[in-house]
């Protein structure tokens, strides 16, 4: 590499990424062979930020940075992959996770051991036919079953009460039963405008675990999205930026206008809920301290929002 390249390179990093990222420790950008940092560069990542792929692609280059699936998930376990499927939009309208990267999430979960795989989300809807509808129009029920996961029926959910413990507002929750007794919960939201928040990301796609939505908006819908991450917090995010909804959040058009939903091509990876969120704002042109529940999970550590703090690792496809 000349030393040109190298000034471009550094200059490049230091402009944040290209996609508003601030990235400390290690930093992987570009070819597979070209590393900053490298006697630093951690075994496994605090975040990962994978861009210009297709959402399977990305997907697997993204688990191998971080280690690999088996880092998550051991043999015999049971998972949860929770996408969001809350609204009867086909992919186009990025209301929904992209179903191939649910497909490809299932897949590699059993390979990497799993005894059952399970997804669903809570559909909150007038009547059970039209949640059906999220399940089938999203792609994600066909593409899910495809890959030999357990789909949850949207009219057989079961839950039971927990404790909130450190809630500020949100004291107890109903839990759907299958969260609470299953080894495994990967987060699979899609980044979206949200009407009431601003984002939709991972904090907010928790929501679809538990019964009584309504209780959020009630009572402190940012502050409830916080609260609730005291409770349980996903073992691993994996944040669906392929497709982004820029406006009309968070059912979106169904013929959406071509501004409304931007390809962003990004994939985002981490165990920290509150930092992916963080990165995924970012994406969206956000500061992560103007989105209400992102502000909040960092003053109430369930997280850091201080992405310069965090050893990042991007790659380019």
């Amino acid at each position: 590499m000349t030393k040109q390249n190298k000034t471009n390179r550094r200059e490049f990093l230091k402009k944040g990424m290209s996609f508003g990222l601030i990235a400390g420790g290690a930093v992987i950008l570009g070819k597979p062979d070209f590393l900053l940092a490298q006697k630093n560069a951690p075994s496994i990542p605090d975040l990962v930020a994978v861009r210009n792929g297709g959402p399977d692609a990305m997907f697997k280059k993204a688990i191998e940075l971080m280690g690999g699936m088996g880092q998550f998930v051991k043999k015999g376990q049971t998972v949860v992959v929770k996408p969001n499927i809350g609204f009867p939009r086909q992919p186009q309208a990025a209301a929904t996770t992209n179903p191939l990267l649910v497909k490809t999430i299932v897949e590699d979960c059993y390979a990497a051991g799993a005894r059952r795989v399970y997804v669903f989300d809570n559909v909150v809807l007038p009547t059970s036919a039209n949640a059906r509808n999220c399940y089938r129009l999203s792609g994600i029920e066909e593409a899910a079953r495809a890959a030999r996961a357990v789909v949850v029926p949207v009219d057989d959910f079961s839950y039971r009460q927990v404790e909130i413990p450190g809630g500020k507002i949100l004291k107890s929750a109903e839990v759907h039963n299958l969260v609470i007794d299953s080894d495994i919960l990967i987060n699979v939201p899609v980044l979206k405008h949200h009407g009431s928040t601003h984002l939709s990301i991972a904090m907010k796609n928790l929501m679809g675990i538990i019964k009584n939505r309504m209780e959020y908006h009630l009572t402190g819908l940012d502050q409830c999205i916080a609260d609730f991450c005291l409770y349980r917090k996903p073992d691993l995010n994996i944040v669906d930026a392929y497709r982004v909804m820029m406006s009309h959040g968070p059912s979106g058009q169904s013929t959406p206008k071509p501004t409304n939903v931007r390809m962003k091509k990004t994939l985002l990876m981490s165990k920290d809920i509150v930092a992916v969120d963080a990165a995924a704002a970012r994406i969206f042109v956000a500061e992560p301290d103007s989105i209400g529940h992102i502000k909040l999970g960092h003053q109430q550590k369930i997280g850091t929002m201080n992405l310069n703090n965090l050893k990042i690792v991007t790659f380019a496809m």
